[in-house]
């Protein structure tokens, strides 16, 4: 099983945004060290809770500090962005990180965030459409091209760098229903769940998954399927406690803003929060589901994964890791 941490920086209203930035960094630059797969930054806007915006930006800076950790968004939100721009942003970061960016891609469902950038959200999944089509032009043309579209004109261009990982960095979308899942099967894209559906539900959703590939002849990989989880380890019952109430706090305040499409009534025991060996056990539970990658939430900072690295990360490594790390 591979780990991956899944989330923002900021913690507005607790300490300055540059030394949280900064906090980030090292965080993220002890997990490449620790062994971590990935860090996958989510986008998101005029929240006022303290969200990163810029994601792209915070990935190329973290791609020159780290070595092996790939570097991902979960999820860009493309009907925001200039596709043409955004496609020349993506490869310059997967040139920079040596082929190891992941591009999560997204329509975005926030009302708020449609508001803020004067954007129709009725207009979100025909931007999204043409966005992704101009920016996979954009990465596997030859020579010059044009496009001319219902939202975007560009006329005679050629976008460089090119992507290092061909034909392009790995695509990731989110999906939450057993419709939209089959759909991600069908495009080829890597699929990322949500942190807040249940042990069922997401047990229900790979089997979908791996279904919904063997309808279309594709490969079921279970790498290419991220489930994001809070994941966090304490060390006593009242830790686990405390942890829990500040989940709960946390999960309210995001939902105020909307809450994920697709996403059921059956999200309230997605969370996997305990002492070591009680992480171990839900942890397999879900890798006998099928589950085999598992974005962390981002919490509790380096105490946190350090101590998840020493007492959680070794029950899923295999002999050999394990005798190399000995």
């Amino acid at each position: 099983m591979k780990f991956g941490l899944f989330g923002g920086a900021i913690r507005r209203g607790e300490t300055a945004d540059s030394a949280s930035y900064n906090e980030f960094m090292d965080y993220v630059i002890e997990a490449d060290r620790l062994g971590f797969e990935s860090v996958m930054i989510v986008e998101h806007h005029f929240s006022g809770i303290g969200q990163v915006g810029a994601s792209l930006n915070m990935l190329t800076y973290l791609a020159a500090k780290t070595e092996r950790i790939r570097l991902g968004t979960a999820v860009t939100v493309l009907p925001w962005h200039n596709p043409v721009l955004l496609a020349e942003q993506a490869t310059t970061l997967d040139l920079l990180s040596n082929g190891r960016f992941d591009f999560g891609v997204g329509k975005g469902y926030r009302d708020i965030e449609f508001k803020g950038f004067c954007i129709p959200k009725e207009e979100a999944q025909e931007r999204y459409d043409e966005c992704l089509a101009i920016m996979r032009k954009a990465w596997t043309s030859t020579g010059r091209w044009s496009h001319h579209g219902k939202y975007w004109d560009f006329e005679d261009i050629v976008v460089e760098p090119g992507p290092t990982q061909l034909p392009h960095p790995p695509l990731w979308t989110g999906a939450g229903t057993m419709a939209s899942i089959a759909r991600v099967a069908g495009t080829g894209f890597n699929l990322l769940l949500d942190q807040y559906g249940s042990f069922e539900l997401t047990g229900k959703r790979i089997a979908a998954f791996k279904e919904a590939c063997a309808a279309v002849g594709r490969p079921y990989k279970p790498h290419e399927v991220g489930l994001t989880r809070p994941v966090i380890v304490t060390t006593s019952r009242e830790q686990t406690k405390q942890a829990i109430e500040a989940r709960i706090k946390r999960s309210g305040a995001m939902e105020q803003f909307g809450r994920l499409p697709g996403l059921s009534d059956d999200h309230g025991d997605g969370a996997i929060i305990g002492e070591p060996h009680e992480v171990i056990a839900k942890l397999k539970q879900l890798q006998a589901m099928g589950v085999e990658y598992v974005m962390m939430t981002a919490a509790g900072g380096l105490d946190a994964i350090r101590l998840f690295a020493r007492e959680v990360m070794p029950e899923f490594q295999s002999h050999a890791a394990k005798n190399a790390a000995e």
